[in-house]
């Protein structure tokens, strides 16, 4: 992302992803977007926000809780895991030094509506029970996943 954003910012950035999360089989997210801001400026504060990643759809094991998720790595190494849905917001707050584990994963998954293999990337943080995904599905959002690895490996692991 290189320079920091601020709470607001996000709040666009995801406030355009909502209304791309909608399929042509579902129905338009019904979103109070005004709600939605007061949450990301509750949540974010004044933090100065480093990278910020999209998930355009759920990783396994949130489906229930929504549309789309959120990952944000701010300047002082704070990860939020935002899920957003159309009368749902949740996000887990974990900071990098608590994380027990940061895999990249490349590789192929069985796209079974194009009867296909298609390429994809994910970045896990896991601390504890808790997996944070991270994924990349087109090549265009391979770019904000490897910079959020690279932040979050840096911060973890500072070369001396």
């Amino acid at each position: 992302m290189g320079a920091s954003v601020t709470a607001s910012e996000v709040f666009e950035r995801v406030k355009d992803a909502a209304v791309a999360a909608t399929g042509p089989d579902e129905k338009a997210l019904q979103i109070d977007y005004d709600a939605l801001r007061k949450n990301i400026q509750a949540a974010l504060g004044d933090r100065k926000i480093a990278h910020l990643h999209i998930n355009k759809f759920l990783p396994e094991g949130y489906e229930d809780q929504g549309r789309f998720n959120v990952l944000v790595l701010t300047t002082g190494g704070v990860v939020f895991d935002m899920v957003i849905g159309d009368s749902y917001f949740r996000y887990d707050i974990v900071s990098v030094g608590q994380l027990d584990k940061v895999q990249v994963i490349d590789a192929l998954w069985n796209n079974r509506e194009k009867r296909q293999e298609d390429p994809f990337l994910s970045l896990r943080l896991m601390h504890g029970e808790e997996a944070h995904l991270l994924l990349a599905l087109e090549d265009a959002e391979r770019k904000t996943l490897l910079e959020f690895a690279a932040a979050v490996t840096s911060a973890r692991n500072p070369e001396r």
